[in-house]
């Protein structure tokens, strides 16, 4: 099976359009706005999970004991990352940062905390979309 990264960046594609309906929807106090901000988040988380699962079959190409790097927890995950040139220094440092956020997401439902969020998605889709050619790329070279 060829390792690939279409459904992360499908995951993306949706963060957009989710994002585009919330600009384009002036009224914020009503249940489309609701809607298109719910669909925004959940695709971030959707898509944050899709990242570290790829990545850590990027690390393993990496010659690293696949059962060390399945014991690696997200954040470790993405420090190694970082070690192999995947992501730079400030990058890991935004991840981490979307990585706490995301556990926010998963206990606080508030609508601040919501909206909140919302402001991190458009930088969390473009290191999204410049993280993708660069994990494709170690799957290509490991064939």
């Amino acid at each position: 099976m060829a390792l690939n990264v279409e459904h992360l960046l499908r995951t993306a594609a949706t963060l957009e359009q989710a994002l585009i309906a919330i600009k384009n929807h002036r009224q914020r106090d009503d249940v489309l706005f609701d809607l298109y901000r719910n669909a925004a988040i959940k695709s971030f988380e959707l898509s944050l999970e899709t990242a570290g699962k790829l990545l850590r079959k990027a690390l393993k190409a990496y010659g690293g004991a696949p059962r060390s790097v399945d014991a690696l927890v997200f954040n470790d995950v993405l420090r190694h990352a970082g070690k192999h040139g995947l992501l730079d220094a400030p990058a890991v440092e935004r991840w981490l940062g979307y990585h706490a956020n995301r556990n926010n997401t998963a206990h606080d439902y508030g609508e601040g905390f919501a909206n909140a969020t919302l402001k991190l998605l458009p930088e969390y889709l473009r290191d999204v979309r410049e993280l993708a050619p660069k994990i494709q790329s170690v799957f290509d070279a490991s064939v």
